[in-house]
């Protein structure tokens, strides 16, 4: 009960001091817009004799989906759907989208099972919120472009909200969101739950998608990664979220792909890369093998997060995607990590390989600075090996946690990860990186006396 209390005021500080200022509230597209038309759907409906009235619903999300033009709310009543529905070339436009999710002020409806748990092909200003997905057999909710990997207008404007997507396959690369080429996409305030299988899946995955914002989502044992971002994705900010026991790689920035799924297609005369430009900042990262892995990656940011109790590794920097006859792909290098608060232990990562490099790559351009460094169970042994010299670090120093036995990863007071003047952690705004003014170190600003 002492570590659910403290996980509640960790969601809390998250959402609240360490999110966002009112200057940087994420927002999606469909902000401050509503329905102009709704459509009902409820488990007794009928698809032969429906209007999309409260007396005549449809009974399934497809067939109220073919009637839905911009502006429409699909909306479903509390109770259980099959999982399965495809919805195809489904488009809003900016001033009037299309929003599928459950009625509002009630209980979630619930998709269970199916291929995929829903999937949408080529949406365009399309928001997907309020649901419950579960027990699929594929990826939980999948959205892609049709094929159409030429297309930077295939797929776009997609907003995920409030989604609680949780036992997703169970035996290999299974995901519970699995995006692939959408460009202009928000997930906000999802909670995603036990997806994939055999060291496979992955709790949110991108392959080729761009200017993009995850935010305040929790990512929770899951087999693979916590959040994938392969396949030529680029800017992708990922801020405010919790990660625990979330895969192998809790980030994997970057990853390896199949040439022909690159978003936008590879280039014969140019580099490329797995991921670019892709920053996660101010994340409470817990448990997993390793906390930050940037593969075939560049220009990529891991900064102010919090990471405590990594199994293995701090930070791998791999290169998995390697150049042949065709295809140049440049090596996996001018990243950085700054000013994360590590709470580790050393029984589980060993002097030496708190950073995993792996062949061809040039580690050596990776910038560290301004980390934090404690080794919970041997302080006189916190200092990192790391492939380039770090300027600014704190090593050895009682970072003072509230209880990290019960889920508190709050600094209290007098905590050398706190600037004095700190009351709240900043972020420049979304496309940013973190506001220099504030020196805290690590996703949170203090505890309170």
């Amino acid at each position: 009960m002492k570590r659910w209390t403290c996980l509640y005021a960790l969601a809390v500080v998250l959402l609240g001091m360490s999110g966002p200022t009112q200057a940087d509230e994420p927002r999606t597209f469909a902000a401050g817009l509503t329905p102009t038309r709704l459509i009902r759907v409820a488990p007794g409906g009928d698809d032969q004799t429906a209007d999309g009235s409260v007396d005549r619903p449809f009974a399934t999300i497809e067939a109220a989906s073919r009637t839905a033009t911009p502006g429409a709310a699909i909306r479903l009543a509390p109770g259980e759907y099959r999982g399965g529905a495809t919805l195809t070339n489904l488009a809003g436009t900016p001033e009037a989208p299309i929003w599928i999710g459950s009625e509002p002020g009630g209980l979630r409806a619930v998709i269970r099972g199916g291929g995929s748990g829903l999937h949408l092909v080529r949406p365009q200003f399309v928001v997907v919120h309020d649901l419950e997905i579960s027990g699929a057999g594929g990826n939980g909710l999948n959205v892609d472009d049709g094929g159409d990997f030429a297309d930077a207008d295939a797929a776009h404007h997609v907003a995920c909200e409030r989604l609680f997507i949780h036992d997703i396959g169970d035996d290999g690369n299974q995901d519970g969101l699995k995006l692939s080429g959408i460009r202009d996409f928000q997930v906000f305030d999802c909670v995603i739950e036990r997806c994939g299988g055999a060291g496979s899946g992955s709790g949110i995955d991108m392959v080729g998608c761009h200017a993009g914002l995850i935010a305040r989502c929790t990512l929770r044992e899951i087999s693979g990664t916590g959040v994938q971002c392969k396949g030529g994705t680029s800017e992708v900010d990922i801020r405010w979220s919790h990660f625990e026991n979330a895969g192998h790689r809790a980030l994997n920035i970057g990853g390896s792909t199949w040439h022909e799924y690159f978003r936008p297609p590879l280039d014969a005369g140019s580099v490329n890369w797995e991921a670019r430009n892709v920053r996660a900042q101010r994340n409470v990262i817990e448990g997993s093998q390793c906390a930050v892995a940037f593969v075939g990656a560049t220009g990529c940011v891991a900064s102010g997060n919090t990471i405590v109790r990594p199994g293995k590794w701090i930070v791998r920097i791999l290169q998995e995607t390697r150049s042949g006859p065709k295809f140049q792909f440049g090596l996996c290098g001018d990243n950085r990590f700054e000013r994360n608060l590590i709470w580790f232990e050393r029984h589980a990562v060993r002097s030496g390989v708190e950073v995993n490099i792996g062949p061809d790559t040039r580690a050596e351009t990776t910038i560290f600075a301004g980390n934090l460094w404690f080794a919970g169970d041997d302080p006189t042994r916190s200092a990192p090996s790391l492939p380039a010299r770090e300027q600014g670090a704190i090593i050895g120093r009682d970072p003072m946690l509230g209880d990290v036995d019960a889920g508190d990863f709050r600094p209290r007071p007098g905590s050398p990860a706190l600037h004095a003047a700190a009351g709240h952690v900043g972020v420049g705004p979304i496309g940013s990186e973190l506001d220099e003014a504030d020196e805290t170190i690590g996703a949170m600003a203090g505890a309170r006396d």
